[in-house]
C-alpha cells in the first residue's frame, strides 16, 4: 500500500508551524472518512478496548486484536500516516517489544507508539536500528492507570523537568514522534519547542505541532467523555463526514482545543 504522507513531511509540517491532525480509527469506514476529511495520522489506539470493546480500562487489549484492527484500518487508509499501540505488556521486555513491532509492521503499521520515557529508551534506540518509526507516549500512561489514575502529569516543577527530559532523551534515542496526554499547556509548548520531532497532544493546550481525539468523543458517542475532548456531531453538522471534517479542519486552523478543554 502506497501511503502519502510520511515522516519527512510530518517533519515539514512542524518546521512550517502547520497543525497535524490525527484521529484514531479502529475499522475501514472510518479510515476512509478520516481519509476524505484530510486527517494526516490515523491512530489505531489500544483504546478500542474502552470504547469497541467495552472494558474500563485498555489493559485487555491484546496484540493479535491490535493486528486484526490495524489490518481493517489499512485497507481503507489510503493517505494518513498510521500509527499504532503497543498493548499492555507486548513491550515488557527488548524481545517482546522487537517480536511484538515486527508482528505490527507486517500488519500494515507505518510507526508504533509505546508508553514511557526512561523505561522504553533502550527499546526505542533498537526499533530505530530496524527501521521501526517509534512514537514514545508521555504524561498521562493509560496502560498505567491502575498505579497512576487518570490524572495530570508534570503540574509540580520536579515532575515537569522529569518529562521534559524524558522527551529529550526519547528524541536522542531515535523517537520520531512524540505524544503528550495530559500535561499542563505550558510545560507541553516547552516540551514542543525544545525537541524536533513532531509533537502530538490530547489534553495539553493548542500550542503542541498537532492534536489527536478518539473518534468516539468527536462523535459525540461515549458517556462521561473527558473534559479535552469536543463533540463535534451537533446540528451545524449533521453526519459523521462532516463532524470529522470539523475537527479537521478546526485542529488545522488551532481552533481546537480553546481554554474550555484545558485541564491544567
Amino acid at each position: 500500500m502506497s501511503i502519502k504522507m510520511t515522516l519527512s513531511k510530518l517533519n515539514k509540517m512542524k518546521q512550517s508551524a502547520k497543525k497535524i491532525v490525527c484521529l484514531t480509527a479502529y475499522d475501514a469506514t472510518i479510515s476512509n472518512i478520516a481519509n476524505q476529511a484530510g486527517v494526516d495520522v490515523i491512530l489505531v489506539g489500544d483504546s478500542l478496548g474502552m470504547v469497541v470493546q467495552g472494558h474500563q480500562t485498555t489493559i485487555p487489549v491484546s496484540l493479535d486484536e491490535m493486528i486484526y484492527h490495524t489490518q481493517m484500518v489499512q485497507r481503507k487508509n489510503t493517505s494518513a500516516w498510521c500509527m499504532v499501540d503497543m498493548p499492555f505488556m507486548a513491550d515488557a521486555d527488548m524481545a517482546s517489544a522487537l517480536q511484538s513491532a515486527a508482528k505490527l509492521m507486517k500488519s500494515g503499521a507505518n510507526m508504533v507508539k509505546l508508553e514511557g520515557g526512561v523505561r522504553i529508551v533502550n527499546m526505542v534506540s533498537e526499533l530505530a536500528k530496524l527501521g521501526v518509526p517509534v512514537c514514545s507516549h508521555l504524561g498521562l500512561l493509560p496502560q498505567h492507570v491502575a498505579i497512576n489514575g487518570y490524572k495530570v502529569t508534570g503540574r509540580d516543577e520536579a515532575s515537569a523537568q522529569r518529562l521534559l527530559e524524558e522527551a529529550k532523551a526519547v528524541e536522542a534515542a531515535g523517537a520520531a514522534m512524540l505524544l503528550l496526554e495530559c500535561v499542563p499547556s505550558s510545560l507541553a509548548k516547552q516540551v514542543t519547542d525544545s525537541v524536533s520531532i513532531p509533537v502530538i497532544g490530547i489534553g495539553s493546550g493548542v500550542d503542541t505541532d498537532g492534536q489527536v481525539l478518539v473518534v468516539n468523543d468527536v462523535l459525540g458517542l461515549t458517556e462521561n467523555a473527558p473534559r479535552f475532548s469536543k463533540n463535534f456531531l451537533d446540528s451545524t453538522t449533521g453526519s459523521i463526514q462532516s463532524a470529522i471534517q470539523k475537527y479537521t479542519d478546526e485542529v488545522r486552523n488551532s481552533v481546537f482545543p480553546t481554554s474550555e478543554h484545558l485541564i491544567d
